[in-house]
């Protein structure tokens, strides 16, 4: 698998480093608190063989500046940052494209700057807390396998774990968001790492309390792919549905033996979507 190539964008609300590969019209992507490295992205390297992708490191994550202000880690900062990216390559518009968290970013960037958007994917996401939405949600106390992610996710943040303890803590983490656990290793083979970004994972934690942005999603005036895991235990689908029905471009895309990964999960049916309807929109 080629490697991405590292690039460190000086704007003018700071320096950040992206992770580029593919050629093609340009797709962002992002995560709210991951902090990629040039193994890549599993999400990200979907899109790769038919657009040129720009995998962007959060403020705070990897070798992007610092935050020297705690709003700087906030999901509308983030939009702001992903627009002084966009101006300072050079493009009028490109298609934005968040899996999870990055896809709350995602609303919040189609909301302010639809203009700015050739297309919007939103995988696997919300546009308001979610976290304490139903017991189907594995963030709520009343899943079965809420204290052990929790842990999980504690334990991750850590920065003196071995990359053995690391990849195996990884691994259990993100079994408990398939549909098909077993299948592990055969979705996540290609050698793709990452870490957590504990300032961006604490800030988050508090942020998507008060997260709600379903009475704005109206404003946003791209077209939009909202494409969702009937069985999300994470973002549960009902979350996808209220999206598409609130915004007023919109098309859901589920994904019926998925749960959080349909890029992988159901990776053939994935990559249909993208050649023929992003296509489309490009």
């Amino acid at each position: 698998m080629t490697c991405w190539v590292t690039k460190i964008i000086e704007t003018s609300r700071g320096n950040f480093e992206v992770f580029v590969k593919g050629v093609g019209n340009p797709i962002c992507v992002t995560h709210h608190y991951s902090e990629f490295n040039n193994s890549g992205d599993y999400f990200a390297e979907s899109f790769t063989e038919t657009n040129k992708v720009f995998l962007v490191n959060l403020k705070g994550a990897g070798n992007s500046s610092k935050a020297t202000e705690a709003h700087e880690l906030s999901m509308f900062d983030a939009v702001y940052d992903l627009e002084a990216i966009r101006e300072a390559l050079g493009y009028f518009k490109w298609t934005f494209a968040g899996h999870s968290t990055g896809g709350m970013i995602g609303v919040i960037y189609g909301i302010h700057f639809s203009k700015s958007l050739t297309s919007l994917i939103i995988v696997g996401s919300a546009a308001r807390k979610y976290a304490n939405s139903s017991p189907e949600c594995i963030y709520h106390p009343g899943h079965p396998k809420f204290e052990r992610m929790q842990e999980l996710i504690e334990i991750l943040k850590r920065s003196d774990l071995s990359p053995k303890e690391r990849d195996g803590l990884t691994k259990e983490r993100t079994m408990l968001s398939l549909y098909h656990p077993d299948k592990y290793e055969e979705y996540f083979s290609l050698g793709i790492h990452k870490k957590i970004s504990a300032s961006r994972m604490n800030f988050f934690i508090r942020e998507e309390m008060i997260f709600d942005v379903t009475r704005e999603l109206g404003k946003i005036s791209t077209k939009t792919f909202v494409l969702s895991g009937r069985y999300d235990v994470q973002c549960p689908h009902f979350f996808s549905i209220e999206m598409n029905e609130l915004i007023t471009k919109s098309q859901l895309i589920v994904f019926n033996q998925s749960n959080h990964y349909p890029f992988l999960e159901e990776k053939w049916l994935f990559q249909q979507f993208i050649s023929s309807h992003l296509k489309e929109t490009l």
